[in-house]
């Protein structure tokens, strides 16, 4: 018997339509039920390829004997934290809160004004390691709500309160902040094995975009290094998957060996940009290589006809974590033969006693020197693919989908494919079409039907995405569109007094508080991402960004210092805006955009104008180019090849 999600088009959502619990989706009639008949509520928050939700799903919520409890006593609401950053949000910051840590499934006791007293993530159905059995926690939850219902509310209303607190701000820019932030990326940086701080290790691409910046600035070798050895370290083990490419979610162990096995979409994206930045940086292949194998994997296995990206793949096949990745070694021998297994399985350091719960996650750890076997792949990854299937998390999200068009197009100029660019014009489009009425923007796609209304990160990453588009093509229409969404997001989302962008915008639905979102976490926040598009569109864009952009990096300055890593792409904005790379602005005579793409510096800001000025003649009455750095500028000229600053 189906309960109310079948409605939903969130396949998060959908994976519960059919438990015995009478989920509601987050909405007015949830919590009118919940006044109603004075219940507390039960809020579990997660998404469709989350393997520890499958647990919690599996052990409690397809249990009659849980479902009776919260039916009874409660009103559950089930919500899809990609759909919802906005509930996901504030909810996750009651957790951490409440308990000093967080994760999902999120599971969080509210009263009928939403408003958290109790939280905590997965909770076993029966008592284990030190954690109550979820159903003696409902219990006790639903009797002291009976009971003791005061002490709950005033428990409410002071969690309720302290997320309600804005810290005050000093605005002041600290010039030594870049310095102090590579210290502390030194201080935490893994010499052996790469990556930051112990397992699990995440790849966080954004400390990587900061690095290579600050190496491109201060040419600070060890900057480099630690991206080098972190980047080589990633794909080396089975973070990256070596048969049908692309990254997990991370690593479970100090080496990189054993991941997490879902593959999110933003991973990869972000994933794909920094090697592709570090390919730029170094000119080494490999970082290149690494980058194309990724672009590969998405548009294989997470693209749809129309263009738009898919959100993830699961972890699990027949409910076992990394069953679709692993194999025996006699399976590469039946695939293959046994002289071919055996130069596969050295290579891939494939072996009978297996290196995970006595299966094999192929890998190039023992490895010196990279070596790969791409010609027995096709056969492996066919044979993987008949094996088992993985769930597809089907649902378009604007934000990680502007996110990837950013990273294809930035593919794009360093590789000159124009696949690349044609797959970053497609999303663009399907974005375009199905996720943009006119008016707003939307959060998702799927089953033909756009769904909520766009929170900061949607407008910030797809005005990140619309950058990158520029940068890549040359097309000013791109810009003209980045500028638009820009005024759009300041109008609605920004914070004129204090600074900073709320998650949430005038159209939203109004919550318990309004969230400004300011750590990175697995994506650079909307908050961060702002601030870079902030200091590339001031150095782009003809309109006057200049006063707002001062006030998001006087604004974000203040959280830099407390997390440097949690601020990476903070960082990266305040110190693009303090070292900029160089602006050309070009003025035509004889040349259109596309003739002039090949004589432009990749990560150059390029301004175009289509006829004279004043302040920008034509030179010999042909195209002419003026390049500025800083407060230093070169004479104008007719070629750009030669003009080094």
């Amino acid at each position: 018997m189906a309960n109310l999600l079948k409605n939903e088009t969130s396949p998060y959502l959908l994976q519960h339509a059919q438990n015995p619990v009478h989920w509601f989706p987050w909405g007015e009639k949830a919590f009118q039920k919940a006044k109603e008949e004075n219940k507390p509520v039960f809020l579990s928050i997660g998404y469709s390829t989350c393997h520890w939700c499958h647990v919690m799903a599996h052990e409690s919520f397809e249990s009659k004997e849980i479902a009776d409890i919260l039916n009874d006593k409660f009103v559950a609401i089930k919500v899809d934290k990609e759909e919802r950053p906005d509930i996901d949000s504030i909810y996750m910051d009651a957790c951490q809160a409440l308990t000093g840590s967080g994760g999902w499934p999120l599971s969080v006791f509210l009263t009928p004004e939403q408003k958290p007293f109790y939280a905590g993530t997965y909770f076993p159905k029966e008592p284990r390691q030190g954690m109550p059995g979820f159903g003696q926690l409902l219990s006790l939850i639903a009797e002291q709500w009976k009971n003791n219902r005061v002490r709950l509310l005033e428990s409410a209303d002071s969690v309720a309160e302290y997320l309600n607190k804005e810290e005050k701000v000093s605005g002041q820019r600290d010039p030594s902040v870049f310095e102090k932030a590579f210290y502390a990326y030194q201080q935490s940086f893994d010499e052996q094995y790469g990556g930051f701080g112990s397992a699990p290790k995440f790849p966080s691409p954004q400390n990587y975009l900061f690095l290579l910046e600050y190496y491109r600035v201060y040419q600070e070798e060890s900057a480099l290094k630690m991206v080098k050895k972190s980047l080589l370290q990633m794909y080396k083990g089975g973070l990256f998957d070596h048969i049908g490419f692309g990254f997990s979610r991370y690593s479970t162990d100090r080496w990189f060996l054993v991941p997490h096995f879902e593959k999110m979409l933003y991973d990869n994206g972000l994933l794909m940009l920094t090697y592709g930045k570090a390919y730029a940086e170094t000119k080494e292949p490999v970082f290149l290589e690494i980058a194309e194998k990724t672009a590969d994997y998405i548009l294989r296995e997470m693209t749809s006809l129309e263009g738009g990206f898919y959100a993830a793949q699961d972890a699990d096949s027949e409910g076992v974590e990394g069953r679709y990745y692993t194999f025996d070694a006699s399976e590469i021998e039946k695939v293959l033969g046994t002289e071919a297994a055996k130069e596969f399985q050295r290579c891939y350091g494939i072996s009978k006693e297996g290196n995970f719960e006595g299966k094999n996650i192929p890998n190039l750890l023992h490895q010196k020197q990279i070596k790969t076997m791409d010609q027995y792949l096709p056969q492996i990854y066919e044979y993987r693919k008949k094996r088992y299937s993985l769930h597809l998390d089907d649902k378009i999200l604007t934000a990680w989908n502007s996110l990837t068009i950013a990273a294809f197009a930035f593919l794009y100029q360093v590789s000159e494919k124009e696949k690349y660019l044609e797959a970053a014009k497609k999303a663009q489009r399907f974005i375009e079409n199905h996720l943009w009425d006119g008016e707003r923007l939307h959060v998702s796609w799927r089953d033909g039907k756009a769904s909520g209304t766009a929170f900061l990160d949607d407008y910030a990453w797809y005005i990140y995405g619309l950058l990158g588009l520029y940068e890549a093509a040359l097309e000013k229409s791109y810009l003209n569109k980045a500028v638009r969404f820009f005024k759009k997001v300041t109008e609605e989302y920004f914070d004129q007094e204090n600074g900073g962008y709320y998650l949430i915008g005038k159209e939203n639905e109004e919550l318990i508080l309004k969230p400004k979102d300011v750590y990175d976490g697995a994506m650079p926040c909307g908050n961060s991402v702002m601030a870079y598009n902030l200091v590339k569109l001031a150095q782009l864009a003809e309109d006057d960004i200049e006063e707002v952009k001062e006030k998001q990096l006087k604004f974000l300055s203040n959280y830099v210092e407390k997390s440097y890593m949690g601020t990476a792409f903070s960082l990266l904005a305040l110190f693009m805006d303090e070292e900029p790379r160089e602006t050309i602005t070009v003025v035509f005579g004889d040349a259109e955009a596309e003739d002039i793409r090949d004589e432009i510096p990749i990560g150059a800001n390029v301004r175009m104008k289509e006829q004279p000025t004043k302040e920008y003649p034509l030179l010999n009455n042909r195209t002419t180019y003026y390049v500025c750095q800083g407060h230093r500028c070169l004479p104008p000229a007719n070629k750009l090849a030669p003009l080094k600053l």
